[in-house]
């Protein structure tokens, strides 16, 4: 199944090139491989605020972690021209806006993880991961998250 399909199949509509907040660009190619700037969580188009452990649950962060994962593949597509040049999703690097205590940082980050597995199935889309509790994140963002893939020639 393309991953058209598969995403058409899971009702996921990409969106365009969103514009940088600060002084950064949304992707840099270098040979194969595309960086995505870290995207911070959305809900409704405004920013998703929040501290996870503090105003927040774990399952509601996975929910920001997906959605920050569909905005990352609208801009992986930007990059790529078509997500079907997507050779391997090669690291996903997450901060969660923590309170001190809390210690799911992984299972927020699962939100991502999950849907690009989903999205490329398991031998492009799984990849190497960090997930770290911050003490605050732009904006006041409950999660933020940033992409490595590498291309097809």
């Amino acid at each position: 199944m393309s991953v058209a399909a598969r995403l058409q199949a899971l009702g996921i509509e990409l969106p365009p090139l969103a514009v940088p907040a600060a002084a950064y660009v949304p992707f840099v190619q270098t040979g194969h491989q595309v960086f995505i700037s870290g995207h911070i969580a959305k809900r409704d188009g405004k920013v998703w605020i929040g501290q996870l452990g503090a105003t927040m649950g774990t399952e509601e962060g996975q929910q920001a972690a997906r959605a920050i994962a569909i905005d990352l593949l609208g801009t992986l597509q930007a990059a790529a021209g078509d997500l079907e040049r997507v050779a391997r999703i090669v690291k996903v690097v997450s901060l969660v806006n923590s309170a001190p205590t809390y210690t799911e940082q992984h299972l927020v980050t699962n939100g991502c993880s999950e849907l690009l597995v989903e999205v490329f199935g398991a031998d492009i889309g799984s990849h190497a991961r960090s997930a770290f509790g911050v003490a605050q994140l732009p904006m006041g963002a409950c999660v933020e998250i940033e992409l490595v893939a590498e291309l097809k020639p």
